[in-house]
């Protein structure tokens, strides 16, 4: 399969005890392409939404990058750990509220709705000193984690049951959901960790149609059928741009800026760049060629280049 066939991207179901980076070596497997990136790092523990990018679609991976997620997860009271999920050692414990109800577990939650300082975990992939947080953590060193705005949009609490709760979470970019537990169960009067998480929804991508990790394993294998589901799933990279602001070139403008130059706006055919928004620039044919921005003057300055050109 040549690079342009197989480039675009994949909504992949990442199960519980992979890394991000697992996923990807799937994905290599089974198409026998080295070029795979992802999007939205999933925590090992955690499952759901990831984001992968094959070939030239690892170039739009930073913009794809989803400002609102919604997760679904369950809070274990009592019990806190150092990386603030069940993966990490215990580090303290402490009776449970007392008449802990779903009501009272509701107001609770409804503090950290809306825009919120948040305290990122102590093992997490944040850069501090020129190292992520968990690699200087893992070193033994003193690791002063940051604190961060974030925007969390709703919390819907589903359960409370004994010295569990269950939530769904939709919040913005950045937002730690090992940190809410955390931060919810000292409100609650307790200490807390997460205990099982699942991103459902990144953007416009849902678990819903995503692709198993037991596909990809099957598909890697020379399964047929795993490999055909495979390549259905695919996404163009025009796909992939979704409802993104685009234009459309004509042929001299496409050619140019499918070889990096920036083009004037006279070359636009249709659609129009607001000064400081990114759009996907399209040929005749409707096939992504670059990403541009509005330049000084009437130019249109290119982005990012795609070697596939009409991926």
């Amino acid at each position: 399969m040549s690079a342009a066939a197989s480039c675009g991207l994949l909504v992949v179901d990442k199960a519980g005890g992979l890394t991000s980076h697992d996923v990807c070596m799937l994905v290599r497997r089974a198409l026998g392409i080295r070029r795979v990136g992802h999007a939205g790092t999933l925590d090992p523990m955690a499952t759901g939404v990831l984001v992968v990018g094959v070939g030239e679609a690892t170039k739009l991976l930073g913009h794809l990058a989803a400002d609102e997620k919604t997760y679904e997860a369950v809070i274990r009271l009592g019990v806190a750990t150092h990386t603030l999920d069940a993966d990490g050692r215990v580090v303290a414990e402490a009776p449970l509220p007392r008449e802990l109800d779903i009501a009272r577990v509701r107001g609770v939650a409804d503090r950290f709705v809306g825009v919120l300082e948040q305290r990122a975990p102590i093992v997490s992939a944040l850069r501090a000193g020129g190292s992520r947080l968990h690699e200087r953590a893992r070193r033994g060193e003193p690791v002063d984690p940051p604190v961060r705005r974030v925007v969390c949009r709703a919390i819907d609490v589903l359960g409370v049951e004994h010295d569990r709760i269950a939530l769904r979470v939709r919040c913005g970019k950045g937002f730690y959901v090992r940190s809410l537990a955390r931060d919810l169960a000292a409100a609650l009067g307790t200490v807390g960790h997460l205990a099982a998480l699942r991103r459902t929804q990144a953007g416009p991508f849902d678990v819903g149609g995503a692709l198993s990790c037991e596909t990809l394993r099957a598909a890697a294998a020379g399964d047929v059928e795993s490999r055909s589901r495979l390549e259905s799933a695919r996404l163009s990279l025009r796909e992939a741009w979704g409802n993104r602001p685009v234009v459309w070139l004509d042929a001299d403008g496409a050619r140019d800026v499918g070889c990096g130059r920036p083009v004037a706006l006279e070359r636009v055919a249709s659609g129009s760049v607001e000064p400081g928004v990114i759009a996907a620039a399209l040929d005749a044919d409707g096939r992504l060629v670059a990403l541009v921005e509005r330049g000084d003057g009437d130019v249109l300055r290119v982005v990012r280049g795609f070697g596939a050109r009409g991926a």
